[in-house]
Formats: structure tokens, C-alpha cells, sequence
């Protein structure tokens, strides 16, 4: 199977399209490779792209004036992600994206992704749907920060992503979580 073919089958699960609609579409995404600790985004560049994951694993963070990271999300095999804010306003980042492992992407341009919306209707569906789910794994990951212990964040996470903690150093899966290594560590025996 092709990384185009498993494009396909990730946009097939909420909006099949017929042969000459992926043919059109197919042809706005470009397929790029980073080795691990290379950057897809950068604070303060433009963000030309939102990407989609075919292999490997990145972090989305910030970095607050102490210098300390704050991990925001890890995007794994089959998950849309990017800047947002600075990819549809066409703005400067205000985070970093980099590589936690030798990773495979597929990136759409901000204008491809209008011209395919447009043309393709269900294209449009399918952004909408996955800019829902987008939003409603972002209010949750809110809330947890927000009302859990630090006990209950790991324990969620563990259920929902388990194949992440095996992927994770300790050392930014403690970031994500918001405790210290040694909080982790706690929590892990």
C-alpha cells in the first residue's frame, strides 16, 4: 500500500470520494520526510502548511521567557496537525513543531486545501469533520489539565494512547502532563 493509498483510506473513513475527485485531490497534497529533532514549524516563520502524519511521531510546544517547554500536543500516525492559528491567518507561528522520530508527512497548502473545498464538497465535510474532532480532543485536554490530578492525566492518557508511552521519553511525556519527572515516576510504579 502507498502513502497516497493510505491518504485515501484515512479521507474514505468520513467522506469516500470517487476515483476522478481523489485523482484532483490527490495531486494538492506533496509528501516530504524530516529526520527526528528536525523542525516543521518554527516560532516566528510562516506556516505554509498543515500537515498529516503517514509515520512518526512530532510535539507542538511553547516555550515560556524561563526557557521551560510546554508540550501541547503529540501527533502521531493518522493525525492531522500544524499551527493552526498561523496556517489560516497566514501569520507568524507562535509555537514550535519538531520531530520526535524520523517522520513521513503529507502537507496541504492553505490555498490547496480552499481550491479542494471548493471544487470537492465533500472535502469540505471532511475538514469540518476533523476540525470538530480537533477542537473537542483540545476542550478535553483543557478540562484534564484544569480538574484532574496529575494521577488521573496519566491514567486517562494510558487508556486512550497507550502506544504513546512507549514512544515518549519520560522527560516530555512529564511536560505534556504538566508534573516533574519525578511526579512521573511516582505515577509509573
Amino acid at each position: 500500500m502507498t502513502q497516497y493509498d493510505l491518504l485515501r483510506q484515512h479521507i474514505a473513513s468520513i467522506c469516500p470520494l470517487s476515483d476522478s475527485e481523489w485523482d484532483y485531490v490527490s495531486r494538492h497534497f506533496t509528501f516530504r520526510k524530516l529526520r527526528k529533532h528536525q523542525f516543521l514549524v518554527q516560532k516566528g516563520e510562516m506556516v505554509p502548511c498543515e500537515f498529516w502524519i503517514i509515520k512518526g511521531l512530532v510535539k507542538t510546544y511553547a516555550i515560556d521567557c524561563d526557557g521551560k517547554e510546554h508540550i501541547l500536543q503529540f501527533a502521531m500516525e493518522e493525525y492531522w496537525t500544524s499551527d493552526f492559528q498561523a496556517f489560516q491567518n497566514q501569520v507568524p507561528a507562535c509555537m514550535y513543531m519538531d520531530c520526535i522520530e524520523d517522520s513521513e508527512f503529507f502537507c496541504l497548502k492553505l490555498e490547496d486545501r480552499e481550491k479542494i473545498c471548493h471544487e470537492i464538497p465533500a472535502m469540505a465535510n471532511f475538514f469540518r469533520i476533523k476540525a470538530n474532532y480537533g477542537y473537542i480532543a483540545l476542550q478535553q485536554r483543557i478540562m484534564s489539565l484544569l480538574t484532574e490530578t496529575a494521577e488521573e492525566r496519566y491514567n486517562n492518557l494510558i487508556k486512550k494512547l497507550p502506544r504513546l508511552i512507549q514512544r515518549v521519553p519520560k522527560k516530555l511525556l512529564a511536560s505534556y502532563l504538566g508534573v516533574t519527572r519525578e511526579t512521573l515516576s511516582r505515577l509509573k510504579s
